[in-house]
């Protein structure tokens, strides 16, 4: 398993963020982590990154447990936060060379090229960040999370700002790195989970109320639509 997570939890006093999860995620899957505002998505998120410390459990990636081997998971794993956080004074090119050298890349030149084709950002490479709209700003961040071609992706509201031609180019994108990695998406927008994810967890007040593929959740629900069963399910 490329991700394994052991009874996580994240406790702020008295209120449990993220109530003793457990879940896997397998290679070649893309797997939709879903749940209302406040249900501890992007804090599993930030746990599994190694960002924030769980309360209690563990999470491992690729082997390696991210409390302990922090800097291995980094290199095994691409992250794409909620907010990206970007240098904006920097130009496009200048940004993903400086990302591609933190991870001490060979042919690190060659590889922001590669990086620029495959999300689609060459009309603006030769832009400041600043200077770019949500939806490139968004394709930037997916890029600075795939340069160094990690083993795990984990994207926490990766098409957020994108217009619905840069939404067609991007789920692609991400189905095609579904294929050979491991990915973890978090999103509101169902549709989208419908067209990319192979499976589905869904959380809720910080605890996991579905752990299935599609399929077989609207199997269990009699249910045709994954809208309506998230409703159910988080209600």
């Amino acid at each position: 398993m490329s991700i394994e997570v052991s009874a996580l939890a994240k406790h702020y006093g008295q209120q449990k963020a993220v109530d003793e999860i457990s879940f896997e995620a397998k290679p070649g899957k893309i797997l939709g982590f879903l749940g209302p505002n406040g249900a501890g998505k992007s804090t599993t998120m930030k746990m599994l990154t190694g960002y924030l410390k769980p309360s209690s459990g563990r999470a491992k990636i690729c082997g390696f447990d991210t409390q302990t081997a922090s800097l291995e998971v980094r290199k095994m794993m691409g992250y794409l936060p909620e907010n990206t956080p970007l240098y904006t004074d920097m130009y496009v090119q200048e940004f993903l060379l400086f990302v591609a050298n933190t991870y001490q890349l060979k042919d690190a030149k060659l590889r922001v090229k590669e990086t620029i084709e495959k999300v689609g950002l060459a009309p603006e490479q030769h832009k400041k960040i600043s200077m770019l709209s949500k939806g490139y700003r968004q394709r930037v961040g997916l890029a600075q999370a795939i340069i160094h071609n990690p083993e795990v992706l984990i994207l926490d509201e990766p098409t957020s700002g994108l217009d619905p031609n840069q939404l067609t180019d991007i789920r692609e994108l991400i189905k095609l790195l579904g294929k050979d990695k491991t990915v973890i998406l978090s999103t509101h927008i169902m549709q989208e989970v419908e067209a990319i994810c192979d499976e589905v967890i869904i959380i809720n007040k910080g605890k996991i109320v579905a752990n299935a593929t599609i399929t077989d959740l609207k199997k269990e629900h009699k249910m045709t639509s994954l809208e309506d069963i998230f409703r159910k399910l988080t209600s």
